[in-house]
């Protein structure tokens, strides 16, 4: 073949790939093509690996759009983990959970702890072998959380806004406790993860104990309520010893 055939057929490629929206296929097109001319593939090995290049590359585009969307802020995995200072955390539970099984169950996953023990580390992580396996992620502080619950309250919108979130396979709520609420504000909240009970999973990180939870709420049959729902599918993890930024500092010093 010249190298005016050539370069017109590679025209008609890159054309036909664009009208197609294939854009990994026509990143890998040149190298799949001098390959399969040098080792002498079949015709079916080359459409075989065509394929795989752009099925792989949509996969990355769908990944990384998830990580994007999810709002965690910091990029934080389980490989990153220090398991030397973790406490009370099992790490074959971890490993289990980053199957993300429980959030095609619709599970919860509760971590309970002191501040700074790892807890945000560790639903980030989950959320991004959750992001990875291409479910949708989406994290908040429970104040920012319930301020949207407020808005959209407001905003005569709240019934849209659950319908949003319910759609959510896997919502990461961080922080709970550390702002009180009102007893308006945790209602909202309250209905909020009920309406999302055994319809989709839920990660919640916490620094106070399961019986310390009446005072964010200020509602104990409220609070009560909740953590029936939140802990009957859930896997609770609590995290001990002291904070690791605390520890790093004193290090340092």
């Amino acid at each position: 073949m010249s190298d005016t055939e050539n370069s017109l057929i590679c025209g008609i490629l890159q054309e036909l790939c664009g009208e197609m929206r294939l854009p990994g296929l026509l990143r890998a097109y040149p190298g799949l093509c001098r390959q399969a001319r040098d080792g002498g593939w079949p015709y079916e090995d080359l459409l075989r690996q065509a394929l795989m290049a752009e099925h792989d590359s949509r996969h990355k585009s769908a990944v990384d759009r998830r990580l994007r969307d999810a709002g965690f802020g910091e990029m934080k995995t389980l490989d990153d983990f220090d398991w030397s200072v973790a406490s009370g955390i099992s790490r074959p539970k971890l490993l289990e959970l980053a199957s993300c099984d429980f959030v095609k169950k619709g599970q919860d996953v509760v971590l309970v702890g002191p501040i700074g023990t790892g807890k945000t580390h560790l639903a980030i992580a989950l959320g991004i072998c959750a992001a990875r396996k291409r479910h949708r992620v989406l994290m908040r502080r429970a104040a920012d959380l319930v301020r949207e619950l407020v808005e959209a309250r407001d905003d005569r919108t709240l019934g849209r806004l659950h319908k949003q979130y319910r759609k959510i396979p896997l919502l990461i709520v961080d922080e709970l406790g550390f702002v009180p609420f009102s007893g308006h504000e945790g209602e909202l909240l309250f209905n909020l993860l009920s309406d999302r009970y055994e319809r989709a999973a839920t990660i919640v990180t916490s620094n106070l104990a399961f019986g310390e939870w009446v005072q964010v709420f200020g509602n104990e049959k409220l609070t009560v309520a909740l953590l029936d729902r939140l802990t009957h599918h859930a896997h609770i993890l609590t995290t001990k010893g002291s904070s690791f930024r605390m520890r790093t500092r004193t290090t340092a010093e």
